[in-house]
């Protein structure tokens, strides 16, 4: 099969390679995909680039975590009924080193997830990473149901993802962005107001959530820990809470009193090790509302395998504000 992989860690076009490699079997309990697109996600290119100093875990790695496509065999375990179907997939390459990049890649079965029909294998590749940890930041501390929920970054992956799936699940949902741009990209992701927060003072954004939330915020989904955590405790309400998910600054300084004495909670969360029925609690909830309440990402940029460089060099120096694609095989009809 045809793949890309790094064996050293650095920039893209220095340690990203197109070659040829042995198509993998499926062992007992996975499932081979036929590849149709690879989503290429931040923390895809984190990787490569070994931003959180782990290092080569694996000699050879195949990047990229999420995928779609169909499932052309099966290992023992699993029912032969699966063969055929259109799906997209999660975690291909957590704790695994052969990831999405490539024409074929093998995975436990149950990260393999039927794809609705409406769905295009393009969507279904940009979900995993970005839906299952947005589902688990607005669930982190319980039920969502008639409570307020902001969300913070609310047009980036994961907060788009956020939005839909906290207005899915009964939330009044507000959030925050940068530009008038991203005010349309969190109404379309179902945002009942949105606080464009360009050249406002944390005072002014304080006081605009207030506006909608005069009881003070329930749950807050935060994309940037270290300069929001201040303004997260202003907003919240007594006994509220922060699931947070991202830092610019890996040693933040935080409010201790004042979130002591709201008894705030704060949820420290990382993708690859969410409960295992966290993850699938999230994947059912994303196919739930994919294509009706939600519809999906803009994809803005389609690369071909072997321009995998150029697709991560789009991502790690965000020249795109869209959802970045492999484009592996061609789209087949349903």
């Amino acid at each position: 099969m045809r793949a890309a992989w790094y064996e050293r860690q650095g920039p893209p076009s220095d340690v990203l390679v197109v070659g040829e490699m042995t198509t993998p079997e499926p062992a007992p309990g996975e499932v081979r995909i036929v590849v149709a697109a690879s989503g290429v996600n931040p923390g895809d290119v984190k990787k490569r680039q070994d931003t959180f100093g782990v290092g080569m875990t694996y000699a050879r790695v195949i990047p990229h975590s999420d995928g779609a496509g169909v499932i052309d065999a099966v290992g023992d375990r699993v029912p032969s009924s699966r063969i055929g179907e259109r799906i997209w997939c999660f975690g291909a390459q957590s704790y695994r080193p052969f990831g999405t990049a490539a024409e074929y890649v093998v995975l436990p079965s149950e990260q393999a997830v039927p794809l609705p029909h409406n769905v295009s294998f393009e969507q279904g590749a940009c979900l995993g990473i970005p839906g299952i940890t947005a589902h688990r930041a607005v669930h982190a501390a319980g039920a969502v149901d008639g409570r307020v929920v902001l969300v913070q970054g609310g047009a980036g992956a994961v907060g788009q993802c956020a939005v839909g799936l906290a207005r899915h699940a009964g939330a009044l949902v507000i959030t925050t962005v940068r530009s008038e741009r991203d005010v349309l990209v969190s109404q379309r992701a179902g945002a009942h107001h949105v606080i464009e927060t360009g050249g406002l003072s944390a005072d002014e954004i304080v006081a605009r959530v207030r506006a909608h939330a005069p009881g003070g915020v329930n749950h807050i989904v935060e994309v940037a820990f270290h300069p929001n955590i201040s303004l997260d405790e202003r907003v919240l309400g007594l006994g509220g809470s922060v699931a947070t998910y991202a830092t610019g600054e890996p040693t933040p300084a935080i409010p201790f009193w004042p979130l002591v004495f709201k008894n705030v909670s704060v949820f420290f969360l990382g993708s690859d090790d969410f409960p295992a029925e966290a993850k699938m609690a999230g994947a059912r909830a994303l196919n739930e509302i994919l294509g009706g309440e939600w519809p999906g990402f803009e994809v803005e940029a389609r690369f071909p395998l072997g321009s995998i460089a150029e697709a991560h060099e789009a991502v790690e120096q965000r020249r795109l504000s869209g959802r970045v694609v492999l484009s592996i095989q061609d789209e087949q009809p349903a």
